[in-house]
């Protein structure tokens, strides 16, 4: 239960590594990931990719989405890592 209660946007700053934020446009949890992304102040290297026309859950199993989010994972670790 204590980790149902850790609130990670109170920490966000402290952040100081490459940092890659996945979501789908249509997400109902959207404004939680913008929020936690503005809090990310620790490091300016910092990408917050939208996927166009998901919605949260859609993004875990939809081909399309998918392979969004696998393409934009790797083009942030070839330019990171």
């Amino acid at each position: 239960m204590k980790l149902m209660a850790f609130d990670v946007e109170d920490r966000m700053d402290l952040i100081n590594q490459p940092l890659l934020m996945i979501a789908g446009e249509k997400a109902d949890t959207l404004y939680m990931t913008e929020d936690a992304y503005a809090k990310a102040s620790g490091t300016e290297n910092k990408e917050l990719y939208m996927i166009e026309g998901a919605s949260h859950i859609r993004t875990y199993w939809v081909p399309e989405y998918v392979d969004k989010a696998v393409n934009t994972l790797g083009d942030f670790f070839r330019r990171n890592l």
